[in-house]
């Protein structure tokens, strides 16, 4: 099978397209048969060794997918040959085939094809979460998100706008701020032409109760202090490159909660949440909620891709069409 081949850590152009065996499902694994992988930043630092975790060389690139069940290995009983599903794991989504723990995979909800499933589950996961799991988002709060132009920010935008809060989506031009705004957002905030923090304020009238942060940088502790006192913030990651590091003094001052999430390890730690989650984003997908998806490329294209995405010259979501 064909497969986007990480065989040197380095910039996406290192990303090679090789021929390699077919895997095969073992006990307790699904073989799928990939129609269509999503890009996404980890994806990126993968490649890079800039990740928390590093995984040695060469492996397959790429981390989310959607496709059809090939065959099942021993012990699997909740998927069958032919069912439609989406998934994710560390490694592996670029290529025609991945085989992975049944755990990893969920049915395509109905409503979403296979581009869109393959770029709905990591962001729409990390996003219903990082807004009510850990931001505990109610109607009528003001959210900002930060990077909201990208896939977890355009994502955030349309979890938010459907659970009733007001989005402020803050991008880096006007041309994303347009976008966000076709997506939901209200308001839009762009960074190199308006001072972050007092717009924020301006906008809302006491700060923003809830702020989401997947891009990090000098924008993280600048939206900090807009926060309204009781106010929640998101730590999702750090696109921009900079781990900020926000006087602790403004979280004491301002009696907020800061919180990190992390989807890797969001199943071992909180199950339940997992669970209801999963029932609400299917319900959000049947009244017509889906991924924002700006690009398809071919499997061969992976390198540009993921290069796009690493200089976040994107809007929304870039898809790998697996069977061009």
């Amino acid at each position: 099978m064909r497969a986007a081949r990480c065989e040197v850590h380095g910039d996406p152009d290192k990303i090679v397209i090789r021929e390699v065996p077919d895997p095969v499902a073992g006990p307790g694994e699904v073989l799928v048969g990939i129609e269509a992988a999503s890009v996404n930043y980890p994806d990126v630092l993968i490649a890079a060794d800039r990740y928390q975790v590093t995984v040695p060389t060469p492996f397959t690139a790429g981390s989310e997918f959607a496709g059809k069940v090939l065959a099942v290995g021993e012990g699997v009983e909740n998927f069958t040959a032919g069912d439609a599903v989406m998934g994710s794991a560390f490694g592996g989504a670029f290529a025609e085939q991945i085989a992975v723990p049944a755990s990893a995979l969920y049915p395509v909800p109905d409503g979403l094809d296979m581009v869109h499933a393959a770029a709905f589950n990591v962001t729409y996961r990390t996003a219903y979460h990082s807004l009510t799991t850990f931001g505990e988002v109610k109607a009528g709060d003001w959210v900002v998100v930060l990077g909201a132009a990208g896939g977890v920010g355009t994502a955030c935008i349309d979890v938010a706008t459907r659970l009733g809060a007001k989005v402020i989506a803050a991008v880096s031009t006007p041309e994303r701020a347009e976008a966000c705004r076709e997506l939901g957002a209200v308001e839009t905030i762009v960074y190199d032409n308006e001072d972050l923090k007092a717009r924020i304020k301006e906008i809302t009238g006491k700060g923003a109760d809830v702020v989401v942060d997947p891009v990090g940088g000098a924008y993280s502790e600048q939206a900090f202090r807009a926060i309204a006192w009781g106010g929640r913030f998101v730590v999702v990651g750090f696109a921009q490159g900079d781990i900020p590091r926000i006087p602790l003094n403004l979280v004491l001052l301002k009696g907020a909660i800061v919180r990190g999430f992390e989807i890797r390890t969001l199943g071992t730690h909180l199950p339940e949440a997992v669970e209801k989650g999963r029932i609400e984003i299917e319900r959000l997908v049947a009244n017509g909620m889906k991924p924002y998806v700006s690009e398809i490329h071919p499997l061969e294209a992976a390198p540009l891709a993921l290069t796009r995405v690493a200089g976040r010259q994107t809007t929304g979501k870039i898809v790998i069409d697996t069977t061009a």
